[in-house]
């Protein structure tokens, strides 16, 4: 029987973006004021300076840790739950209204394609006072799947 090996896959840049594209489920990590992580399973998506990007709300504990500690990490997996996954570390910024408002309709673009009406969704993140977190990739590690060790391979 055969297994599935585990592996690990460095990656440039270019590929990592590629990489990070098409996979929206991650898991944000900040750091609380005591010094603990905070995590955070949200939507993602990349814009177009190669940053990840989070839609949130400026209540949000994320938010307050990043204004804090803007050093993050996140956990970017695959839809499947054994698919490859990424870590990437960073230095975030929070984007309150108005700055945010454009940024949010890249950010809605990364994952959706076009809304049906930019005005109506404009018009719902100015009601919602909606923020975005925006992560610049500083490092992150190898591509990597699950499974076994080499050693276990038939």
């Amino acid at each position: 029987m055969a297994r599935s090996i585990a592996r690990n896959t460095r990656v440039d840049r270019d590929d990592l973006l590629d990489f990070l594209r098409p996979r929206h489920r991650v898991v944000l990590m900040t750091t609380r004021a005591d010094g603990r992580p905070q995590s955070s399973p949200v939507s993602a998506g990349v814009d177009g300076q190669g940053r990840l990007v989070v839609s949130t709300y400026p209540e949000r504990a994320k938010v307050s840790n990043v204004r804090r500690d803007p050093r993050v990490s996140a956990c970017v997996l695959s839809d499947d739950w054994n698919g490859p996954w990424v870590q990437i570390d960073g230095t975030a910024e929070v984007l309150d209204l108005p700055e945010a408002l454009e940024p949010l309709v890249e950010y809605f673009r990364s994952i959706s394609g076009e809304h049906p009406d930019w005005d109506d969704y404009r018009a719902a993140m100015v009601r919602q006072g909606k923020s975005l977190i925006r992560v610049t990739i500083d490092t992150w590690g190898p591509i990597a799947t699950g499974g076994f060790p080499a050693r276990l391979a038939d």
